[in-house]
């Protein structure tokens, strides 16, 4: 079953197919990085600059508080160290006066510090000579203990190039290395950020070549395959796909004013014939001659009518008037419309028809199944079949419409929904190649879908498909 008065225009050519690869790629070649890239790039490193700026702040505030803690640490080892010695010296003599306190002066020295030793009464007796110098250093006090006894003190300032300036060497030495390493990776946060934002925003400018390709009129151009994130190569198909539904919709466009215009001239020219044949006296105004005028009048209303339902269809997801119906009561009632007409036709119409009830607008039911019907009617031979089928299939509402007709070609089967398509089988009838067009637009309308499965030969079922009804509707 082919559509409702299609017609085949063998010179159409599908610009988006036509294209020549060039042309499709032609704003991939024409790209080059923008403004937003770098943008993107500078946010990336400006965000890997601020983690690697916390990273680098945190570990040096925890590496300095370390390396203080290490070196307070050794600093009173060292004190215990030098007052150990002292004490070991008062012990040789049992006193401080004549105690041989030069090797702990000495070590003090060795290892860059200034060391006073007191007695118990915390009086000096030995010291560096640095010490008096250095009163704003580091200092620690260390007990000088023999046996349980004390017997003085040691006081150690740390005020040399040695373990007293080492903490502030090693904290200076991390915080260098910290910076190499932020600056480090912030350049290669740069260099990684251009990169990411050059693969990101590639496809993208690509897609505002395209679009102002077409813009200015050039509707071959496309963006083809890219090289992107999943999101974004889904981008560039849709609009590849809109592009070629804009050029399909042109087309059509143009095909229906070649049609409208094929289809006017004829009745016109003839109702121009007749009338002036009229005019001139070269005709009798006989009732024969008024059936001519009549049937080009009625043939200009059919035409105007298609375009109308068109239209309305257009609209008609248009103010449905929707109520709770039986689809079944439906498919019986257009089915005995056209009662007499498949009788006249030699056509057996088998029905099975199961109520089940959908929320939807009555009339537009019978308009498509009505049209369902008129086509394998059309396309179905005498003493051929049709048949008819309603009911219930799980949540859903089915009507099935199948023929013994001459069925449709695979290649043309995905076209028979468009506007003003017309097919092979569809040369010698009548109409526009809107019916099934109107009809899917009306059953998108009421959530539903129309499809159709034909084998050439064989004949051709055309399903409706809607939602139940609930108890609730």
């Amino acid at each position: 079953m082919a559509k409702e008065s299609e017609r085949q225009h063998s010179t159409t050519r599908r610009p988006a197919e036509a294209a020549p690869l060039a042309t499709r790629n032609r704003a991939a070649a024409a790209v080059k990085p923008g403004p937003m890239a770098l943008r993107l790039a500078l946010a990336f490193a400006g965000v890997a600059l601020a983690a690697v700026a916390l990273l680098a702040g945190l570990t040096a505030a925890f590496a300095a508080a370390d390396v203080s803690t290490l070196a307070s640490r050794h600093r009173e080892e060292l004190a215990s160290v030098i007052a150990l010695a002292a004490g070991g010296a008062w012990d040789r003599r049992n006193s401080w006066a004549g105690a041989e306190l030069a090797p702990v002066l000495n070590l003090a020295a060795r290892t860059g510090t200034d060391v006073q030793i007191r007695d118990q009464a915390g009086r000096p007796v030995a010291a560096t000579p640095g010490f008096g110098a250095h009163r704003n250093s580091p200092q620690y006090s260390w007990p000088v203990t023999v046996g349980q006894e004390r017997v003085g003190q040691a006081v150690v300032r740390f005020s040399g190039p040695g373990l007293g300036s080492a903490d502030e060497a090693l904290q200076t030495a991390l915080l260098r290395a910290i910076a190499g390493a932020a600056g480090l990776a912030a350049l290669l946060a740069l260099v990684a950020g251009l990169a990411v934002a050059r693969h990101i925003t590639r496809p993208v400018a690509q897609l505002i070549a395209a679009t102002g390709s077409m813009a200015r009129g050039d509707r071959s151009c496309r963006v083809g395959p890219v090289r992107a994130p999943s999101e974004l190569r889904k981008l560039a198909t849709a609009f590849d796909q809109m592009a070629d539904a804009l050029d399909r919709q042109e087309q059509l466009r143009r095909d229906l004013v070649a049609d409208v215009a094929h289809e006017l001239r004829t009745p016109i020219a003839v109702l121009q014939a007749e009338h002036e044949a009229l005019l001139d006296g070269v005709a009798e105004p006989t009732p024969a001659q008024f059936g001519v005028l009549r049937d080009q009048v009625l043939r200009l209303a059919r035409i105007v009518g298609d375009l109308q339902t068109l239209s309305e269809a257009d609209a008609a997801v248009v103010r449905l008037a929707t109520e709770r119906v039986d689809l079944a009561d439906i498919a019986a009632s257009a089915a005995d419309s056209l009662a007499g007409r498949f009788d006249a036709a030699a056509i057996t119409v088998t029905r099975r028809l199961e109520p089940v009830a959908v929320v939807a607008d009555a009339d537009r039911l019978h308009q498509i199944i009505t049209n369902l019907l008129t086509n394998a009617l059309k396309f179905t031979p005498a003493d051929g079949q049709v048949r008819i089928d309603a009911g219930p299939a799980d949540d859903r509402a089915v009507l099935r419409v199948s023929d013994t007709g001459v069925g449709i070609p695979a290649d043309e089967l995905p076209k028979i929904f468009d506007r003003f398509w017309r097919g092979r089988q569809a040369v010698h009838t009548g109409g526009s190649g809107v019916g099934l067009a109107v009809a899917a637009e009306l059953a998108r309308a009421h959530g539903g879908e129309l499809t159709a499965a034909s084998e050439v030969g064989r004949g051709t079922q055309m399903t409706l498909t809607l939602a139940r009804a609930t108890p609730a509707d």
